[in-house]
């Protein structure tokens, strides 16, 4: 009995278009069993269906949050030391208080039962909002270091003021400083090629490529995860956060036709960098393996101030706690009764966010969103739009920052709690990247923020609903095409 070639083919077919479905099967099952939000889980969805193969392959590669396995065993072993730590703050009452304003204490409360810390007094904080000013201040407190320098930054470019941040580094790693310096494997990868990279690491400076791109790893990290954080700790007692990196914005992507970027640091000291260090620590530990001592929790640079800038720090990503920085900013749009203004140059917020941006101006909330104009993603200025007739519909103001890329991000409620750092309002930075945002419930720097946030609006143009639903109709088609594509953004 012969089989004929023809039937063998059949069965071959056969067999392929079966494996081909129990693939979509258990590809669908493992993406609806990681409890995710709804956008999240259809959009992947859509993906692997329209994309045969090619979808399956992307979900697996940017889908899912993987560490690696040596990560997450270097996560699993700081974490006692950690708890330790934090343990040993309680030590210190005098830094602690609960008396914070009302609009701060439901945020204040959700970090107390996630951390086991109560809001951290006696810190002073500085807004800095120029370029110029940053690296000044940056400089300046680089060349009085004494002991350690510890930073990480997703970019840093050389050219500029930028190269006299290098500078500075290697003048502190000659006269005995220690320098530590982790950088994005992405977001730095044409700075780690560079003779200026080379030339530091000569100098004494320990410089650590973060999270490295490299297509080999896919089977045990998510290549797109990214150590997102802009920090900079300088002898334990100043530190900086923010959405700067270093880079000299007139020499930044200047053929990207986005302008300069603008941007925010802010500089403080007090018992809220011990906090800082802890961080660091934490990351240069998960991505190299080596310890670092600890901070001392009671000395600071200056005095603490009694009740002045009351903060807390929420750093995010894997490894900590899950959806964290999400539910921060959830708690602080439902707590605000009066003003809410947002900064962010990426807007593809997830369902639950949406609706609470809407709803808060719809129960008679002044909100506002302040984004650029113009944008270097062409995906998510297009994704964003998606969003805007909800927003508009609800009664949100919307604003266009011209002429330059507005990256500042920051959150202003009711001119008393502000959230300033690194995190973008889309999905990326609310549950992949390693970010970190500095929650701050003090009029004072409210005033700060909110007075520089009045000279962005000063610089922005108001999109009008009317307008906006006249649009013609094939930007509803590329508005939606991207915003299928939101978890890849």
């Amino acid at each position: 009995m012969t089989i004929s070639w023809i039937s063998i083919y059949d069965w071959m077919s056969y067999l392929i278009l079966f494996s081909y479905w129990c693939l979509i099967v258990a590809t669908t099952l493992r993406i609806v069993t990681k409890r995710r939000p709804t956008t999240f889980v259809v959009a992947w969805m859509l993906i692997i269906y329209i994309l045969p193969i090619v979808g399956i392959i992307l979900y697996f590669l940017l889908g899912e949050t993987r560490l690696g396995q040596r990560r997450v065993k270097r996560a699993q072993e700081m974490r006692p030391v950690v708890d330790n730590f934090v343990k040993q703050l309680h030590d210190y009452p005098f830094i602690f208080t609960n008396n914070v304003s009302s609009v701060a204490k439901p945020l204040f409360q959700l970090c107390k039962n996630q951390t086991g810390l109560d809001g951290i007094r006696g810190n002073h904080i500085d807004l800095i909002c120029t370029p110029d000013e940053i690296f000044d201040h940056l400089i300046n407190d680089i060349n009085q270091a004494t002991s350690n320098i510890e930073m990480v930054f997703y970019i840093w470019y050389k050219g500029g003021r930028a190269n006299d941040v290098e500078e500075a580094l290697i003048q502190a790693a000659k006269r005995g400083v220690t320098c530590r310096l982790m950088l994005d494997s992405a977001g730095s990868r044409q700075f780690l090629k560079t003779d200026e990279n080379h030339k530091m690491k000569q100098a004494g400076i320990e410089i650590v490529e973060s999270l490295q791109v490299n297509l080999l790893r896919f089977m045990f990290r998510r290549l797109d995860l990214r150590q997102h954080r802009k920090i900079a700790i300088i002898d334990n007692h100043i530190a900086y956060t923010g959405s700067m990196n270093i880079v000299d914005p007139r020499f930044f992507k200047q053929d990207k036709n986005v302008g300069e970027w603008v941007d925010i640091m802010i500089r403080m000291d007090g018992p809220i960098t011990a906090l800082m260090s802890t961080i660091f620590a934490s990351d240069w530990e998960l991505e190299t393996g080596k310890k670092i001592l600890l901070p001392k929790v009671t000395v600071f640079a200056e005095p603490p101030e009694a009740q002045k800038h009351i903060m807390q720090l929420i750093p995010s990503g894997p490894g900590y706690t899950e959806n964290m920085i999400h539910q921060a900013l959830l708690t602080a749009i439902y707590s605000a009764q009066e003003e809410i203004i947002f900064t962010t140059p990426y807007l593809v917020p997830s369902d639950d966010l949406l609706q609470a941006i809407c709803t808060a101006a719809q129960r008679g909330v002044n909100v506002s969103i302040i984004i650029p104009e113009k944008n270097d993603s062409v995906m998510v200025k297009w994704a964003s739009r998606a969003f805007f007739s909800d927003l508009l519909e609800s009664g949100v103001k919307l604003y266009q920052f011209e002429h330059n890329l507005l990256h500042t991000k920051s959150v202003f409620i009711d001119n008393q709690l502000s959230l300033v750092g690194t995190v973008n309002l889309d999905m990326r930075s609310l549950w992949l990247n390693f970010e970190l945002t500095a929650v701050i419930d003090d009029t004072e720097f409210a005033n700060k923020l909110n007075n520089l946030l009045k000279s962005y609006l000063s610089q922005s143009t108001e999109i009008s609903a009317i307008k906006w639903q006249k649009r013609p109709y094939w930007y509803h088609v590329i508005e939606r095409l991207f915003y299928f594509f939101a978890p890849l953004l």
